[in-house]
This record gives C-alpha cells, sequence and structure tokens, in this order.
C-alpha cells in the first residue's frame, strides 16, 4: 500500500461545491481506498491505495465526487514521499528558519502538469516586490509578502498564464499533510 494525498481544489468556498469531510472520507472508503483522513474543510485527504498510478487515482476520485456531491471537482494526487521531497527542496527554506521570512505567507502551488516554460517570465514579471517565486517541475514556491489575499499570483493567474490547473496550500497544512502521513 502506497501513501497519497489528494488536494482538491475549490470546495466549500464562499459556499459553493459544499462536502463534509466525513462524507468525504466516506466516498473515498467506497472507492476502496483505506486508512483515510481529512484535514480541514478545504479539501486535504491522506489515504492509502494500491494503485501505483496516480493519474488513475485521481480521475477515480473526480469520478466519485461527481456521482456522490453531482459537481466537477480539480484533484491532484501526490505521492507522501513527493509530497515531502517538495518539501524539503522549498528554496526558501533557510530564509524561512532564520526567521528572515514569515513562514505564515509561504505557500505551495501544485500543479497538474508541467507548466509551459516559454511563459514562466510572466509570472516573475506580475509579482509584487515583496513576493517571491520560484518554479520548479509542478511546484510554484510562493512567498507572499503582502498575504496570499493580496497577491495577483492567485490559482486562477496560474492557471491562465501556465496553462495547467493549479492549487494552493499554506506551509502550516502541507507540514501537518505530511504529519497525517507519518513522515514528519
Amino acid at each position: 500500500m502506497q501513501k497519497y494525498i489528494a488536494l482538491l481544489r475549490g470546495i466549500n468556498v464562499g459556499g459553493h461545491k459544499k462536502i463534509k469531510m466525513v462524507d468525504l472520507k466516506s466516498m473515498f472508503e467506497k472507492l476502496k481506498f483505506s486508512n483515510v483522513t481529512t484535514y480541514i474543510q478545504s479539501g486535504n485527504v491522506v489515504f492509502e491505495s494500491e494503485i501505483a498510478d496516480q493519474h488513475i487515482i485521481a480521475e477515480t476520485i473526480k469520478k466519485g465526487i461527481k456521482d456522490t456531491f453531482d459537481f466537477d471537482v480539480p484533484v491532484l494526487v501526490l505521492s507522501a514521499d513527493v509530497l515531502l521531497s517538495i518539501y524539503h527542496a522549498n528554496p526558501f527554506f533557510t530564509q524561512l528558519e532564520n526567521e528572515e521570512l514569515d513562514e505564515k505567507k509561504m505557500l505551495f502551488t501544485f500543479l497538474d502538469s508541467l507548466p509551459d516554460r516559454s511563459r514562466i517570465h510572466e509570472i516573475s514579471a506580475a509579482s509584487h516586490e515583496k513576493e517571491k517565486i520560484e518554479i520548479r517541475d509542478e511546484v510554484i514556491y510562493f512567498y507572499a509578502g503582502n498575504g496570499y489575499g493580496k497577491t495577483k499570483l492567485s490559482n486562477n493567474f496560474f492557471e491562465k498564464k501556465l496553462n495547467c490547473s493549479a492549487t494552493t496550500r499554506n506551509l502550516k497544512t502541507v507540514v501537518k499533510l505530511l504529519e497525517l502521513s507519518n513522515l514528519l
């Protein structure tokens, strides 16, 4: 059994696409995933599966959500080991440890595919001077110096500029998902 994390985008935001976590957990169990744990209302699920292909798992979850709750939700699935590698690869880690950066403003934007490299410069050009950004493969490490609520660099912005789906989690959530996966 492999441990995975599912990141659902856009549930329980502004009263739209409401899913109770107990119902989400039950749906995952009906899909034959095991040791299912949810974390906060924004759609974070730690679980185990014998299926090795993350894309098949994501499609299974998307279909389960459509069948159970009657709406579509983008789903990104990562192995717990990959999430741990992403966490450790954070280019701003030293600055966070030295308290040069506020950990509450550290974000990870997960992409469902490799971004269009020819468009990355547009993201850097749109960032504010208090923002730090680095794109590595399918992850955007993003420090929102003025806070995430004040930045132009939202999921919608990244999706439009990079031509892929995106979902963002803060550092606290990433750490908690790794703890729930027994990796931290």
